[in-house]
């Protein structure tokens, strides 16, 4: 099963709510935590690795606090999801991990499932922040990355 680390979970509700926040300059990391019941401290700390990432923008000062660094149409929820857990994987085996299984020379699901890996990060890609902010549903991303990986 794919799952979400907790702090890509709660930075996935973060850059939502900033995203909806596009008439105000900057929101603070106890505003956005206060309001879904987060704790503030890991906020903080999420915010902070989003920064450093380069998708947020953070103002010091009394009326600071953090924005998105560019559109929400221009950030996917993958963009969101490994700057916060890295690159994501569904084996234990990875493209840069090569030959570390001892099973390497006569796995036969290696390559399926990177495919897999791949359809995942299509899907996660695919969608925008601005589409989770709009709160709508989107353009069905399955049925696009379905249809475009048949081509492929």
């Amino acid at each position: 099963m794919l799952r979400l680390s907790k702090k890509a979970d709660y930075a996935l509700i973060a850059m939502k709510h900033l995203a909806q926040q596009c008439d105000v300059p900057s929101t603070s990391a106890r505003e956005i935590a206060e309001s879904y019941d987060i704790p503030i401290e890991l906020m903080a700390k999420v915010l902070q690795r989003l920064v450093r990432t380069g998708l947020l923008t953070s103002m010091q000062g009394t009326r600071g606090g953090y924005a998105l660094s560019r559109g929400a149409a221009d950030i996917s929820v993958a963009n969101v999801i490994e700057a916060i857990d890295g690159p994501f994987s569904v084996t234990a085996c990875s493209a840069e991990n090569t030959h570390s299984c001892e099973q390497w020379g006569k796995c036969s699901i290696r390559d399926p499932l990177w495919r897999i890996r791949e359809r995942i990060a299509l899907a996660l890609g695919a969608v925008s922040l601005a589409e989770m902010a709009a709160e709508t549903e989107p353009v069905p991303v399955a049925v696009q990355t379905h249809a475009a990986v048949l081509r492929t």
